[in-house]
């Protein structure tokens, strides 16, 4: 495989691209408080929750307050071919905000306005820095929301830009599905737009899609329009305990194959339900869990879980535990979201090395069997968490940071992870996106010519290469 399995992959050579003063000084007088060279600001900025410690942070921050605020920024970079890294809230889990070839950090957490909500075609349009919690709480009053849900509280801009999903997927989709139309700022300082707020459109190629996902290397994301979809009538969640994760993933797979419509299922191993107890102050039985979530009419969604409950009977599965009032369902989804800080927690001190992978919900056993068998024969500390109803599980390795080996154990199960995920015709990333982790897993997923093909239109939209560079695939030589 082309991905790299040594500790040299968390320390990528840095091959630096100065930040002239000539740049800086254009900054400081465009921008004058809006521009920061404070090394605490900079710091901030230059690390994400991945496990990359080594980068040096960005030479400067802007903090955009309007898409003139982007273009302008962009246009000076450009004219000094300096590069440009959109950060949001600094969620993510690959490396994707971290300047590897130093450069300027766009901040956009600004730019946090709703500009515009049609409830009656189901469609909002919102700045990049507004986040999903804010977006539910200013549309509520409306009667739709918004299903998204990756577990942070990212930026919607990040969360489009790195095609995020989380819990709801398995009913609502994904960013990819979910994205109706993008304002976005070119290399070269240009503000385009891509989208219609119109379901569907035959006209020329379809640049959202081009956008969405592209972490930041071909532009920077300064509007979006999403789909908003109704509050469902009824609501009900449930957890259920199984003896082992073969049964809890077989429940899984049965209920998704025979088509019943379920909002949400999340696996949870042992391992996570002792620190989300031990975080959150909570008696839940230390078994591998499932969280399942129920949404349409009462009856439909009584029809919903008497079917998964007889399901989970068959393959084990003790009682079903509901939380049907708004604040006992908030009480287990804020656990389960809180699944990693609890699990950091249980290990003071640790860095968490985390990977994620989707495979068919066919082969969804196969992969997390051993998958777990690994990770129990390494001897790391670890956890498991799964969007599993779409066949995406999420592994996280917690490591001394001053353990090489440990780094290296950790690196290789990751290794192990994807090639399985391959293997059975999966891909190396249904979330996270690749940022600088999985470039490797990028040519062996889609092949040296199709990454060939992105390469081209990279350079052919960012002929100098200023838009986050060397994320998502390395440079040419």
């Amino acid at each position: 495989m082309n991905a790299p399995t040594q500790l040299a992959h968390l320390t990528p050579e840095i091959k630096q691209r100065p930040a002239p003063a000539a740049l800086i000084d254009a900054l400081k007088n465009r921008f004058d408080t809006q521009f920061s060279e404070a090394m605490a600001v900079r710091e901030q900025h230059g690390r994400d929750e991945s496990a990359f410690t080594t980068v040096p942070p960005p030479a400067g921050v802007v903090f955009a307050e309007s898409t003139q605020d982007v273009q302008d920024a962009v246009r000076l970079c450009a004219a000094h071919k300096t590069p440009v890294i959109p950060y949001g809230v600094g969620s993510s889990l690959e490396g994707h905000l971290l300047a590897v070839q130093g450069g300027i950090s766009l901040d956009v957490s600004r730019m946090n306005q709703v500009l515009s909500v049609n409830a009656e075609d189901l469609t909002v349009t919102v700045q990049p820095g507004v986040t999903r919690k804010q977006l539910n709480d200013e549309i509520k009053s409306t009667g739709l929301f918004f299903p998204i849900d990756p577990g942070a509280d990212a930026s919607l801009g990040g969360m489009a830009a790195t095609r995020a999903s989380g819990t709801n997927a398995v009913r609502y989709g994904t960013m990819r599905e979910n994205v109706l139309a993008l304002q976005v700022v070119t290399a070269r300082g240009e503000a385009i737009r891509t989208g219609t707020r119109a379901r569907k459109s035959s006209a020329g190629y379809d640049l959202t899609r081009l956008f969405v996902g592209s972490e930041g290397t071909l532009g920077v994301i300064t509007e979006i329009t999403l789909r908003l979809y109704p509050l469902p009538e009824a609501v009900s969640a449930a957890i259920c305990s199984f003896p082992s994760i073969a049964d809890a993933v077989d429940t899984v797979i049965q209920t998704i194959q025979i088509g019943v419509p379920i909002a949400r299922v999340e696996l949870i191993d042992a391992n996570s339900v002792r620190a989300v107890n031990a975080h959150s102050k909570l008696s839940l039985r230390e078994e591998p869990m499932l969280l399942m979530e129920f949404h349409g009419s009462p009856a439909s969604v009584k029809e919903q879980a008497e079917t998964v409950q007889e399901i989970a009977r068959d393959h084990h599965g003790a009682d079903f535990e509901w939380a049907d009032t708004p604040e006992e369902r908030t009480r287990l989804w804020t656990a389960r979201h809180n699944a990693y800080f609890a699990a950091v927690q249980s290990r003071p001190g640790c860095r968490c090395i985390t990977t994620d992978t989707c495979v068919p919900i066919s082969r969804l056993a196969d992969a997390l069997l051993d998958t777990v068998r690994e990770a129990d024969e390494s001897g790391i500390p670890y956890f498991l968490v799964g969007h599993v109803g779409d066949g995406n599980f999420h592994m996280g390795y917690l490591i001394d940071p001053d353990d090489p080996d440990e780094r290296a154990r950790a690196e290789q199960l990751n290794h192990q992870v994807v090639a399985r995920a391959l293997a059975l015709g999966g891909t190396c990333t249904g979330e996270h996106g690749v940022g600088l982790h999985k470039i490797g897993f990028l040519v062996d997923e889609a092949g040296a010519d199709a990454v060939a093909m992105m390469r081209t239109i990279k350079q052919a939209l960012d002929p100098d290469d200023i838009m986050n560079p060397g994320k998502v695939f390395s440079a040419q030589d």
